[in-house]
């Protein structure tokens, strides 16, 4: 159970969200929590993202934005980006909770055929927005995952997802280009504990090791760094939705050394994993 439902909220969407929280790792969303203020550098969003803060604050900087964000406020994340974040708690409760919605393929695909109008890539990568803009179809979405009605829920957010692209915010529904290290990263995210060899991927991506690494090359990026940062993201969601020891984080994404897991997470993001402040003392 959540402390996020000691919150007071203003509205009867911000009240419908909120209970969300008590099921912080249901099917289309996850509920992230801090109980220190913190910042991180070059945080990775993967592709297109909805998130509503509920408690405490945001602050989102690069990709040419420069963003705070409130409660009650919505941001849209249109496309694949790197930005430095600062998390907030709330005076009061001490406690920061944004509910995210990464927007999945399905979704998408669901998006795209209903827009028949060509979509507009550019723009910017992050916008912001009260909630209450898309109340109606919030309350659709989130009365649909309570009712364990995912097909429901998933077409609430392609009927959110074509609203917004009538207020022209269509770069969403640009495929990205293809990417190997993205491809790489796909396959370690469900298994990050793994212990990935190249044969592994060569067998997946029907390919040689010689030209896995002259492609990986190609990107700027080589196995080993892309496995590191599919471990890391996996760490960062574990450290933000659960309240496991950081020993426990990095055993589950495949560090057998507490000391050489903190070292490589901070070099990535510059922040200590404890600094979040979920952990049970």
């Amino acid at each position: 159970m959540t402390d996020a439902l000691l919150l007071d909220s203003p509205s009867p969407l911000l009240d419908r969200l909120q209970t969300l929280a008590d099921c912080p790792r249901a099917e289309g969303y996850a509920c992230i929590t801090a109980r220190r203020e913190h910042g991180a550098s070059s945080v990775t969003i993967e592709g297109p993202t909805l998130a509503i803060v509920l408690s405490g604050q945001k602050w989102l900087r690069g990709a040419g934005i420069d963003l705070t964000i409130d409660p009650g406020q919505l941001f849209l994340v249109t496309r694949s980006c790197r930005i430095d974040v600062m998390n907030r708690p709330d005076a009061q409760s001490g406690l920061y909770l944004t509910l995210t919605i990464p927007l999945c393929a399905e979704v998408l695909d669901a998006a795209r055929l209903l827009w028949s109008v060509p979509v507009v890539q550019g723009g910017d990568s992050i916008v912001a927005m009260p909630a209450a803009r898309l109340e109606a179809d919030l309350m659709a979405w989130s009365g649909a995952l309570q009712a364990a009605r995912y097909g429901e829920a998933r077409l609430a957010l392609a009927a959110m997802l074509v609203r917004l692209c009538g207020w022209g915010h269509t770069a969403m529904l640009v495929p990205p280009p293809p990417s190997l290290a993205a491809q790489v990263q796909a396959l370690v995210a469900p298994q990050p504990e793994r212990d990935w060899r190249s044969v592994d991927f060569e067998a997946a991506l029907g390919m040689s090791g010689a030209t896995l690494r002259r492609r990986l090359a190609a990107e700027h990026t080589s196995l080993s760094d892309a496995i590191t940062e599919a471990r890391l993201a996996h760490a960062m969601t574990l450290l933000y939705t659960t309240r496991w020891p950081v020993k426990t984080v990095a055993g589950r994404v495949g560090y057998r050394s507490s000391a050489s897991f903190v070292r490589r997470f901070v070099a990535r993001y510059g922040l200590q994993p404890g600094d979040i402040g979920n952990a049970e003392a």
